[in-house]
């Protein structure tokens, strides 16, 4: 299982993705890895070969609180940049490099509230950062 989390430690509550991937990785789960960066570029599909499953992980405003966890299929991303890919990007990505169907994948999107440089996390994204780790940590697919 493959899990790319996404988000910049400095910036207030986009550091929930960071946040929970230390928290994974610090388990060592040996069929899990973890691969934490800034935001999803189109490199990000290689590394969905060879996976059973992806799950991607980012602070989201527009998440119900304290988090949502849905199915990601391959869709094109309307940006015109290899840059800062949705997650359904990077599996289309992968399908159209790749010439094959990616893994399942979900992502958990965590309820964020501010994205301000140098600021903490809000206790509202503290909460709902507690939620989703309770979540993951439940998981027998880990």
């Amino acid at each position: 299982m493959l899990v790319l989390a996404v988000g910049n430690p400095s910036r207030g509550d986009d550091a929930i993705g960071p946040e929970l991937a230390a928290r994974l990785a610090a388990a060592e789960l040996p069929s899990v890895e973890v691969i934490v960066d800034f935001q999803l570029q189109i490199e990000h599909a290689l590394d969905l070969q060879g996976r059973r499953l992806a799950l991607f992980i980012d602070a989201a405003v527009d998440a119900q609180a304290p988090y949502e966890v849905r199915p990601i299929a391959p869709a094109r991303d309307p940006s015109h940049t290899s840059h800062a890919l949705s997650p359904a990007a990077v599996l289309q990505t992968y399908q159209r490099v790749c010439g094959a169907p990616p893994p399942p994948a979900l992502l958990l999107a965590v309820r964020a509230e501010s994205f301000d440089l140098g600021a903490p996390l809000t206790p509202a994204a503290r909460a709902n950062l507690e939620a989703a780790w309770l979540w993951l940590s439940q998981r027998d697919w880990l």
